[in-house]
């Protein structure tokens, strides 16, 4: 194949850089204290014609870009140590030369301790403390004294990153810390997918995305920790000096702990030989700092509660075919407001087209008719007045409705609801399924602060719910609500006495069509069905 267009191979002018110089200035240095203040901290200046970036090389491998030319290095080895540094001037076309300078610098800064309770001494694996509310959150970092040591902006709740696919990798992290003679070293084993912070997405291929989501992203090999006093406004705050322990962790190589934020330096808030909290301060906008917790035991995705209950005191296997036993059950009935306040596109009913027991199961179909002004029509079920009840296990067999615009949904409503209007009452979503999100199975919590669509809400995709029963679980305590498929967990809150989940609450069986969940209905929609093969009730 030939063309008539030139090749145009022209890069511009190829330049080597010349004349590179190296300062080195030596905070603290003086005539009585020629290696300096103790600092470590020495301020590099370079210079060269035709040269466009510098980079400086450590001699444990370490790097920094500098473009400017100038930056400031922390040595911190303890004592007066000798460094030789590398400087590499680049010019256009990749083109390079280098020269070497040699600093005696003084380093007073140690935390033999703290590299000891990192390390054990040898080599330690830590993890995200995934149970414990609060183990991913950010906070404001302005100089306000009463709110820069605590994430007052978001705090992740317990286990609430493995419920979605976009962030449950956060969790696959362990973080190796080891001794390497007289380095520190540290390691991060991410499984192939980083957690990463929406604003740097680009590092990891992404483009678009709205929300933090997990990428493939390799973090590299091990890396080196130096050791450095803290300098972050927690510490500039005498008030909450305390809440620090007053040294940094700095990674080599654009190391960072689990979460990208463009990080490399973690100040250690506290740290002891299980656990470990750090903040750090987000790349590219200093105004928030995030707060990460780590244990030296693995995160259990299914974990057993602490409580747990076994004595049956209410249920309904729905053996006797007909209408749902009245002593047990009610109806709502209607279109409720604005859809029973979420835009709900059907009209609920009693008729047994729509709900019934039949063969053992609870039957509850939406269809596509007209019926009391709506399009559709559906049943939705509750036991409020019959059986309520507060704290147990909760367990329903299952099998769910398909079709676009269907949205089943198993859950609780806080019995006081007339006196205490939702969210005051709470709501606890044992399972919702949306047919435009086919398998995905969403358990959620609404409570002042937290309901709508600012729910505490986690999910997870569990194959073949159409067409298979499950077990759809809660346990409920004085302690924590959990929620389960079958024994996989989908979502755990910590539960206290600031909550409204310390009363009491009824069930609730519905198939709602459209709305703001259940989104846009087939037009080919014709009707489906949820079937219950029983509920069970322990304490």
């Amino acid at each position: 194949m030939t063309g008539c267009q030139k090749d145009d191979f022209t890069f511009g002018s190829i330049n080597t850089p010349s004349n590179l110089k190296v300062t080195a200035e030596i905070v603290g240095k003086s005539a009585d204290n020629p290696n300096g203040d103790g600092s470590g901290i020495v301020k590099f200046t370079a210079s060269a014609d035709n040269a466009i970036s510098y980079k400086y090389v450590y001699p444990d491998g370490t790097f920094d870009n500098a473009p400017s030319g100038q930056i400031s290095k922390r040595f911190t080895k303890t004592g007066v140590n000798t460094y030789t540094v590398t400087v590499v001037a680049t010019g256009s076309g990749g083109v390079a030369t280098n020269t070497t300078i040699d600093v005696e610098v003084r380093s007073d800064f140690s935390d033999d301790q703290a590299v000891q309770l990192l390390t054990g001494g040898s080599s330690k694996k830590w993890y995200w403390a995934a149970g414990e509310p609060g183990h991913l959150g950010v906070g404001q970092n302005d100089g306000d004294a009463e709110k820069n040591f605590y994430p007052n902006y978001y705090s992740a709740g317990a286990f609430e990153k493995a419920g979605s696919p976009s962030s449950s990798c956060l969790y696959d992290n362990v973080l190796t810390f080891s001794v390497d003679g007289d380095q520190l070293k540290f390691q991060l084993d991410n499984g192939g997918a980083t957690f990463f912070n929406k604003d740097f997405q680009s590092v990891g291929g992404g483009s678009g995305l709205t929300e933090d989501t997990c990428l493939s992203y390799n973090p590299g090999g091990a890396k080196t920790v130096s050791l450095s006093p803290s300098e972050s406004v927690v510490m500039a705050n005498p008030k909450h000096a305390e809440q620090t322990r007053g040294t940094t962790m700095n990674f080599s190589d654009n190391g960072f702990m689990g979460y990208y934020i463009g990080q490399s330096s973690y100040e250690i808030l506290s740290l002891t030989a299980n656990r470990m909290v750090v903040r750090a301060v987000m790349g590219g906008n200093p105004a928030l700092a995030w707060y990460h917790t780590f244990t030296t035991t693995p995160p259990n995705q299914n974990p057993n509660p602490t409580t747990d209950y076994t004595n049956l005191v209410w249920e309904d296997n729905f053996n006797t075919d007909g209408a749902p036993d009245p002593a047990k059950w009610v109806y709502d009935l209607g279109r409720g407001d604005n859809g029973w306040g979420n835009n709900e596109k059907q009209n609920y009913t009693s008729s047994a087209s729509n709900i019934k027991v039949q063969g053992g199961s609870l039957i509850i179909t939406a269809k596509k008719e007209t019926s009391g002004g709506a399009e559709y029509s559906s049943a939705r079920l509750k036991s409020d007045g019959k059986y309520s009840f507060t704290y147990g296990k909760v367990e329903v067999r299952a099998k769910l409705p398909s079709g676009g615009g269907t949205w089943p949904a198993i859950w609780m409503l806080g019995q006081n609801y007339a006196t205490k209007p939702w969210p005051a009452c709470g709501e606890i979503d044992i399972m919702e399924h949306v047919g435009n999100n086919q398998n995905v199975i969403h358990g959620t919590l609404h409570y002042p602060a937290r309901f709508g669509g600012n729910a505490d809400t986690a999910s997870k995709t569990i194959p073949n719910v159409s067409t298979e029963f499950h077990i759809y679980k809660t346990i409920w305590s004085p302690e924590s609500i959990t929620i389960y498929v079958d024994d996989t967990l989908i979502h755990t809150v910590p539960n206290n006495a600031s909550l409204p989940f310390n009363s009491g609450f009824f069930l609730i069986f519905n198939v709602a069509m459209g709305g703001n969940l259940g989104g846009n209905i087939d037009p080919a929609f014709s009707q489906s069905s949820m079937e219950i093969d029983y509920v069970k009730v322990y304490q």
